[in-house]
């Protein structure tokens, strides 16, 4: 992928974010409340997995 497709790949997925911002704003905090979430349970699991493997 050449240096130029990627800019406009990103400038793409930054607009696309941001029109769901503006048009969708709480369904687009329900993402985000959830995507939050689900790192918060992978982040508690890899604790428990180190506690436990030290334990």
């Amino acid at each position: 992928m050449s240096a130029n497709a990627k800019k406009v790949a990103i400038v793409a997925v930054v607009g696309l974010v941001l029109f769901f911002l503006i048009t969708k704003p709480t369904q687009s905090a329900d993402v985000v409340h959830n995507v939050l979430g689900w790192l918060r349970d992978g982040a508690e699991a890899i604790v428990t997995f180190v506690r436990a493997l030290f334990s």
